[in-house]
């Protein structure tokens, strides 16, 4: 191994760890059910409760924004990603932040940060109710569409390689953490 490119894993590596610690060791935010159930079912009683109702939003996307982003998620995972972090980020940093976020049961990440290569969403910043409900519904139909889905599943765009049952976590704790930003009325 070159000097050059060992210094460079090296420094990779050290970042990765501290901050998989500092992900690991911070706490829960107030108010957040430490209890919540990480499966399909769950999410998905959690968006029922959505339907028809008044959904405002604190961050930069609006519900119907945040519904398809998390549904894209859930159908890359089926269809595969449009882009991917290297393989080098994928083995190291990408698999500790996935480790640490299960360990953890939670997820934190840029809530308005789009996934690499997916079209961009044109949803209007003051989206009607309609569009808000389609794009809910669109996010049910990812969830039970990769419930039933029986292929291989594609890697993930930063944390490589994922079981069924990791999928099915990462794909719950990403749609929890977006909730951080809603509210019913």
């Amino acid at each position: 191994m070159e000097r050059r490119q060992f210094i460079k894993v090296g420094a990779l590596s050290t970042i990765g760890l501290l901050g998989g610690a500092s992900v690991l060791l911070s706490t829960h935010e107030e108010g957040q059910d430490e209890t919540e159930a990480l499966t399909v079912s769950a999410v998905i009683a959690k968006l029922e409760a959505l339907s028809g109702k008044r959904i405002l939003h604190t961050g930069t996307w609006n519900p119907a924004k945040i519904f398809t982003h998390c549904a894209q998620s859930i159908e890359y995972s089926m269809t595969g990603y449009p882009e991917h972090k290297s393989d080098l980020f994928k083995n190291t940093l990408g698999s500790l932040a996935f480790s640490a976020f299960s360990l953890k049961g939670s997820m934190v990440h840029a809530l308005d940060e789009v996934i690499p290569g997916a079209p961009v969403i044109s949803i209007d910043d003051k989206a009607m109710p309609e569009e808000q409900l389609e794009a809910l519904t669109r996010l049910k139909k990812a969830f039970f569409d990769f419930n039933q889905f029986e292929g291989t599943l594609e890697p993930h765009f930063a944390y490589g390689q994922l079981t069924k049952a990791e999928y099915e976590a990462a794909h719950v704790m990403h749609v929890y953490n977006h909730f951080d930003e809603l509210s019913v009325v």
